[in-house]
């Protein structure tokens, strides 16, 4: 029974990774050479760090939130759903990165966007871009301190079901610094005229 549903895991996996090739394909463009592909390949760079440091961040919160919901389920299982809650809110910093990766693609024109040759001939867009990177993924840090705060939640909900609402509140209240930085992020490429 659970290897069948590792499989289906697996194959669903597998489906939205061949859907996501299919799309990114058709809106795919060739990388420029020259200056503007030193640019693209900077902006690549600030992707990377968008959504490399930020899903560092979001994989040490789910692990501490993680190991609670487990403990906490082991022994009353009927918490299952209210652990869940606590233990994927802070997978959404890596949520930013991935957003930002994806908006910094399109405004370099790695993912159909409207960046042109000329556009991209300034290195100073491809060193914002890794700028805007360390900006999204370094407030998406804030996910390992997220995943503290749910394992305490989680903690408080298993001595007392009725306090969980508010442990969701005391652990989304650690994500407002990822949202800053993800808000400052789109603003420094709308700005630059990437977005």
């Amino acid at each position: 029974m659970k290897d069948r549903k590792i499989k289906g895991k697996a194959v669903l996996i597998l489906i939205g990774f061949i859907a996501l090739v299919m799309i990114a394909g058709t809106a795919s463009a060739e990388p420029l050479t020259d200056k503007a592909g030193e640019t693209q390949s900077l902006i690549i760079i600030g992707c990377a760090l968008a959504m490399g440091i930020a899903g560092v961040g979001s994989a040490l919160g789910l692990m501490l939130a993680g190991t609670s919901a487990v403990a906490v389920t082991g022994e009353k299982p009927e918490l299952f759903g209210k652990c869940l809650v606590f233990q994927v809110l802070p997978m959404t910093q890596a949520v930013y990165g991935l957003l930002t990766a994806i908006l910094l693609m399109m405004g370099a024109g790695l993912l159909g966007g409207g960046a042109g040759a000329e556009k991209l001939a300034n290195p100073m867009l491809g060193l914002s871009a890794i700028g805007i990177g360390l900006v999204v993924g370094l407030t998406g840090l804030s996910a390992a301190n997220q995943g503290m705060v749910a394992s305490a939640s989680i903690a408080a909900t298993a001595r007392n079901p009725d306090v969980a609402a508010r442990g969701i509140i005391y652990t989304v209240m650690t994500e407002t610094i990822a949202i800053f930085g993800l808000l400052v992020g789109i603003l420094l490429m709308t700005g630059l005229g990437l977005l």
